[in-house]
Formats: structure tokens, C-alpha cells, sequence
């Protein structure tokens, strides 16, 4: 196996790590899931505008982290997914670093809605699935707001001074 590989390999590791510990500290909080969501490890999701090994970390640390937290399957599966298109998008405008947030936000607050509504039957009584749908993007976004948007782009601005030492240009791939 060559360095390169090695390298992509550990990164992907301790970031699905990393994202896994700081959801189960948002678990503990009763913020990881449902309407309501502000998941630290949210904030990982710009990883991707320094290294193409985010995308697979953060895809699996959201992965375990939704099956460990006991979420139903839809959640794991689309809501896995959601963090996955948000981490492409992360990467594909990784040329402009305060759209770094942007796509991770989308992704969640137009897919776990849907989650919500038909993985888990949250119905508000007396209102239409599109007004849920709508209340539900509102809290979902605005957790993802400050999960990503504010949190991940203090992470950003943290790690950019360390960018050539933690994500060394030889690595990328």
C-alpha cells in the first residue's frame, strides 16, 4: 500500500471516528436527532474543502452514528446519505471556502425532513405534510445552520492555520 493511500486511509478513519464521538456527545444532550438537531460533529462536513478523505469519513461516522444511536433504517440510510451529497458539495466548491456550509445545509434540511415525516411518522396534528415538510426544514435547517454554518466554518478557520501539517498537499489524491 502506498503512502499516499495509507494517509487517505487514516483520515477517513479518524474523521468517521471523530464525527461518530461528537454525535454521541449530541445524543447526550438530546440534540442528534428528530426535529430539533444541532450534531457537533455536523461540523465536520467542511473537512472536505481541505481533503477528498472526508467524503468517505464522514459518510461512515454518520453511518455508525445513526445506527449506534438507535435512528430507524430510513434515517440511517438517507439521512447518511444526506451528509454524503453534502460532503460532495463541500468538495466540488472547495475553491470557494465560504460556500464550504452551503451543500451540507441543502442536502440536510431538504432530505431529513422527508426522514422525519415518513421514517419516523412525524405528523404535526391538524397540518398538511408540506407545512410539516416546511417546519420541519426551518428546524432541521437552522440546527445545520449552526451546526455547519457557524460551528464548521470556526472549524475552517481553526484548521486553515494547520492545513499544510494535517492535510499535507502530497496526500490529496
Amino acid at each position: 500500500m502506498k503512502k499516499k493511500e495509507i494517509v487517505f486511509l487514516t483520515q477517513a478513519a479518524m474523521i468517521a471516528a471523530i464525527y461518530v464521538v461528537l454525535t454521541f456527545i449530541a445524543n447526550a444532550f438530546g440534540l442528534a436527532n428528530y426535529a430539533i438537531q444541532v450534531r457537533f460533529s455536523e461540523a465536520l462536513t467542511i473537512l472536505p474543502y481541505f481533503t477528498p478523505a472526508a467524503i468517505p469519513g464522514l459518510f461512515i461516522g454518520c453511518l455508525l452514528s445513526n445506527i449506534l444511536t438507535g435512528c430507524a433504517l430510513p434515517d440511517i440510510i438517507f439521512g447518511s446519505l444526506a451528509t454524503l451529497i453534502g460532503a460532495l458539495g463541500t468538495y466540488a466548491l472547495r475553491k470557494w471556502k465560504w460556500l464550504a456550509p452551503v451543500t451540507p445545509i441543502l442536502a440536510n434540511a431538504l432530505i431529513v425532513p422527508l426522514v422525519l415525516i415518513y421514517g419516523y411518522g412525524f405528523i404535526i396534528e391538524g397540518i398538511s405534510v408540506a407545512a410539516c415538510y416546511g417546519y420541519y426544514f426551518l428546524t432541521v435547517g437552522a440546527g445545520e445552520i449552526i451546526s455547519c454554518g457557524i460551528l464548521g466554518m470556526i472549524l475552517l478557520f481553526a484548521l486553515e492555520k494547520y492545513r499544510t501539517r494535517l492535510f499535507p498537499p502530497d496526500s490529496k489524491q
